[in-house]
């Protein structure tokens, strides 16, 4: 009964997401990797990852998990539900002084079990005129761990309009979802470049500023 209700739930959360947003993927020329991936992208709402979670085809969505704070998700009974039933998300604990356990070795079990994880590699949502902020070093970590693992950007647009800080209510905007083509961490690279590497690949994703000439 309860895995009906997560699926109808997930289901649900697909269909809301779209009708919010309109959203509109737009995937790389030679399509998504079929193998386990992680799909990085920028993070400035609370509803980033189901937006790149609903867009994926159902194949992949069902492979999917996005990497979330657990303190957030397990507060109370209906987001426990929700975050570990719904969307099977990997928890993680952000305070590193009450860790119980490592979160790259989370991570990476999920990879070796056949799972693609949605993260974010800012860490935490952008709440500044910056396009990015800088990335964390977990991803690096994650990848030097599993070297063989495609890495797929994504550039979500609008959403931070659509769910502005502070608003209850989402305002319906268009929004999309750009996929990039899929990368690898290259033999020997360090991790001050790998991940301006990756941050770029990110940006280059990211609409034009009006005015850019571009």
């Amino acid at each position: 009964m309860k895995i009906m209700i997560a699926e109808f739930a997930a289901a649900a959360f697909v269909l809301f997401a779209r009708a919010i947003t309109a959203v509109r993927a737009i995937w790389p020329e030679h399509g998504l990797p079929s193998r386990p991936s992680v799909y990085f992208a920028n993070h400035s709402s609370h509803g980033d990852f189901v937006l790149v979670w609903a867009v994926l085809p159902p194949r992949l969505r069902k492979q999917a998990r996005p990497v979330a704070g657990a303190e957030y998700w397990l507060k109370s009974k209906v987001s426990t539900f929700i975050g570990r039933d719904v969307f099977n998300a990997v928890l993680i604990e952000r305070e590193q002084e009450k860790r119980t356990q490592d979160p790259i070795a989370l991570m990476t079990t999920a990879i070796d079990d056949g799972s693609s994880l949605i993260l974010f590699p800012e860490g935490t949502r952008n709440q500044t005129d910056a396009r990015l902020l800088p990335f964390k070093s977990g991803l690096f970590h994650l990848v030097s761990a599993r070297p063989d693992v495609d890495l797929v950007p994504v550039w979500i647009n609008n959403l931070n309009r659509v769910m502005p800080k502070g608003e209850i209510v989402p305002i319906p905007l268009i929004c999309t979802v750009t996929f990039g083509d899929a990368l690898r961490i290259a033999p020997n690279e360090g991790k001050d470049a790998f991940l301006e590497r990756m941050q770029a690949a990110l940006l280059a994703l990211a609409p034009k500023p009006l005015g850019s000439g571009e």
